[in-house]
């Protein structure tokens, strides 16, 4: 708002100091928001530069001068005296994750899986390099000036930057050639877990180590420190660890890690200022650490600094005193009424009072001195209601309680069990599918009961189970245990047919075998005189018959057989006509 000549008027130590509190700030939606410190307000609103959501913003050294990338690929240049997008153009083929300034303000690096390395002027990729597996969540430069002073610096050639990605346990250090040979990392730094928050003192001189304090997702802060001169194979360990844990000391014996969120070197590059505790409200503190020592465990007792501070007068409410002799009449149902029990007169005081040797009451006798009559709250059906069939579960996997889980776990009623899962609070779904698991394992006969309570709990709660990121982990022995009982199923199902076939076999020779044995000689035979001697004199006729036929036949055969010998006599010319030929011949 301020007009150009009072700009020009002031020092730059001014104008820094006036760029020093403003903060700017990536939305979700594609704006990006600049956040006055000192006047607690917001200054001013970047629109229409990204479609998608802003995932890194970085000043340039030049104050009104800003740069952002998003998941929409492009990077864009922004004027903030203006307001509007001074160039926008496009970073990579996925979404740019991650933006770094170098150290002159001539060059960018930006990165999404693979880094690239742009000209500011001309906007065009000055150098590749291969960059990670996954999306790069920290980009920054480690050293100011090239190691190698002989040759002329051109601002940019010898300087080594160090890139974090999601999900990966290696910080990796390049360096940027005069060449476009190499492409890979020259050095790398390994840590226990993902990298959140990395920060680092700059080499300004040759000799001068850069220290490295890397905090990890699992709450541990790594110092390294190391000097830059060229390639390193081996990835580099941390000198020095630390952690951060409670002295368990009150009621609690056993100390309880304490999550360090963020660390940052003072100028004086010694010491660190961490941030520990809790995210919504986190402690921060100056520490002077001696890296000699592999790892530290600094105690601090968490729980009485963000023990929460309620004001006793601000609250309205106010707790009668009541005397015991009053009797306190509660606003009930309309229509509702139980009967008041009495007390008896000096029983019940006995009863209270207990003698060494005695027992306690349990809560079920208790509850049976009540008067109320169980066998009326139940629904037409006669089943027990499955509002409490959940809640009991509830309570029976909180407490661990295994009277009560088997007691529900064991209904075989399918309407109730899909029921009883159905109204189940989200946040007992895990745990119960944990005690499905173990009772699986047992006795083959609770494991067709709890497989009914699994098929309820995936089949009602599938889409909330998926959106679990460790899902994998949480279901693995389970899976196991499921496909190791599949595996074995087919030959099960071979050697129950064959038992089958055998039994039925057995069963089959028994009952024949146990059939007696069935008389087989006829009690009564009936035989009819006048049939037999039809039947002779009609077996006399059939062979008078026969002997007539046969010598007819006889006969016949006799005549063909002197046809036959003259005919033969013809063809050979042979003939009784011609004797004196015969003669002749003779």
């Amino acid at each position: 708002q301020d007009g150009p000549q009072r700009k020009k008027r002031k020092s730059e130590v001014g104008e820094v100091d006036k760029q020093l509190d403003i903060l700017a700030i990536g939305t979700a939606v594609g704006s990006i928001l600049l956040y006055s410190t000192v006047k607690g307000e917001l200054q001013s609103k970047l629109d229409g530069g990204h479609d998608s959501r802003v995932n890194c913003v970085r000043w340039h050294q030049d104050n009104c001068c800003l740069y952002s990338c998003s998941d929409d690929k492009h990077i864009v240049e922004w004027n903030t005296q203006t307001c509007k997008v001074k160039c926008k153009w496009k970073g990579d083929t996925s979404s740019v994750t991650c933006l770094c300034i170098s150290p002159d303000g001539k060059m960018l690096l930006s990165a999404g899986r693979t880094i690239k390395l742009w000209d500011l002027e001309t906007k065009e990729v000055y150098r590749h390099f291969t960059g990670h597996a996954t999306s790069v969540s920290s980009l920054m430069f480690t050293t100011v000036k090239p190691m190698n002073e002989s040759k002329p610096f051109d601002g940019i050639t010898g300087l080594y930057f160090l890139s974090g990605a999601i999900h990966d346990r290696l910080l990796s250090v390049w360096y940027i050639r005069s060449d476009r040979k190499e492409k890979n990392a020259v050095m790398s730094f390994t840590v226990t877990d993902e990298p959140t928050f990395v920060d680092l003192t700059v080499s300004e001189v040759k000799e001068e180590p850069v220290k490295l304090a890397v905090v990890c997702r699992d709450g541990q802060l790594h110092l390294f420190e190391h000097i830059l001169n060229g390639y390193c194979k081996k990835p580099l360990t941390s000198n020095c660890t630390i952690q951060i844990a409670t002295p368990g000391n009150d009621g609690d014996s056993t100390p309880k890690p304490v999550p360090i969120l963020a660390a940052a070197f003072c100028t004086d590059k010694q010491s660190l200022l961490l941030v520990y505790g809790n995210t919504l409200q986190p402690i921060i503190e100056k520490v002077s650490l001696n890296t000699s020592e592999p790892h530290i465990c600094l105690v601090r007792d968490v729980q009485k600094v963000l023990s929460l501070k309620t004001d006793a007068a601000l609250t309205k409410v106010k707790t009668p005193v009541v005397n015991l002799d009053t009797k306190v009449l509660v606003p009930g149902i309309p229509g509702h009424s139980t009967a008041v029990k009495t007390p008896a007169s000096g029983k019940e005081k006995k009863k209270n009072k207990r003698k060494p040797g005695e027992t306690e009451e349990s809560i079920e006798e208790r509850l049976g001195a009540l008067d109320i009559d169980v066998s009326k709250v139940k629904t037409p059906g006669g089943l027990p209601q499955t509002d409490s069939f959940a809640v009991l579960l509830v309570q029976g996997l909180e407490s661990n309680d295994a009277e009560i889980l088997n007691k529900v776990l064991n209904t075989r009623k399918e309407n109730i069990v899909k029921n009883t899962v159905a109204r189940m609070p989200i946040h007992a779904v895990i745990p119960l599918l944990h005690e499905l698991t173990k009772r699986l394992q047992g006795n083959p006969y609770s494991a067709s009961v709890m497989v009914r309570w699994l098929k309820s709990v995936f089949t009602l709660h599938a889409s909330y189970l998926s959106t679990l990121p460790d899902l994998i982990p949480q279901l693995g022995m389970l899976y196991q245990l499921m496909e190791s009982r599949v595996k074995t199923f087919q030959k099960l199902s071979r050697l129950h047919g064959r038992l089958f076939i055998l039994v039925a076999q057995v069963a089959a020779s028994q009952t024949v075998q146990d059939v007696p044995e069935v008389n087989q000689t006829a009690k009564l035979v009936y035989e009819d005189d006048s049939s037999e001697e039809e039947g002779s004199d009609d077996e006399m006729i059939a062979e008078k018959d026969s002997d007539e036929n046969w010598d007819e036949d006889e006969e016949k055969e006799e005549q063909s057989d002197e046809q036959d010998m003259t005919v033969e006599k013809e063809i050979n010319g042979d003939s009784d006509l011609e004797p004196e030929n015969e003669s002749e011949e003779e």
